[in-house]
């Protein structure tokens, strides 16, 4: 009879929406290696001016695992998870040379920042400032926290550069 090890790799685990600490905390307590990379970015309140320390990713954290059934299990019964990212053949490890330059990089006192959290053709709807209630289509960045949007109207384009953080994507 052989005896069948696993590796341990890094895996993306998908959770609740603002339940990134919860999933953190409740794995942890499980003895899993885990990792929330944070970073600090200006609180979006009107009455007063803060800095927060918010996930990098909203909405994943990354666990260590060898996905043995029992251990996958007990990783998905954590208050707040809801799968680990994979495709149709499981979950599909992160490579770990990855994870850890993602460490490094939060650990450094520089600025970090994710991707857009928009893709090209994705419905939006501006928040706050003088477009505040335009609903157009993101079409790309524009530098630091700056978006382009575009309203199709009378069969032509009419377009507008927007805070990135006053526009959120639409169902």
């Amino acid at each position: 009879m052989s005896i069948i090890t696993l590796k341990q790799e890094w895996y993306v685990l998908h959770t609740k929406s603002r339940f990134e600490n919860i999933v953190y905390d409740g794995l942890e307590k499980k003895s899993k290696e885990v990792f929330l990379p944070k970073i600090w970015v200006a609180s979006k309140r009107k009455d007063r001016k803060s800095m927060l320390h918010s996930p990098l990713f909203p909405g994943y954290v990354f666990v260590k695992t060898d996905l043995d059934p029992r251990d996958h299990l007990d990783i998905l019964k954590t208050t707040g998870a809801v799968k680990l990212i994979g495709n149709n053949n499981g979950p599909v490890p992160v490579p770990k040379q990855d994870v850890e330059s993602l460490k490094i990089m939060v650990a450094a006192d520089e600025e970090v920042r994710a991707g857009s959290r928009f893709l090209k053709g994705d419905r939006v709807i501006v928040l706050e400032g003088p477009l505040a209630g335009v609903i157009g289509i993101f079409v790309h960045q524009r530098g630091q926290g700056r978006i382009m949007v575009n309203i199709d109207i009378l069969g032509q384009n009419a377009s507008a550069v927007v805070d990135e953080d006053n526009v959120e994507k639409l169902p």
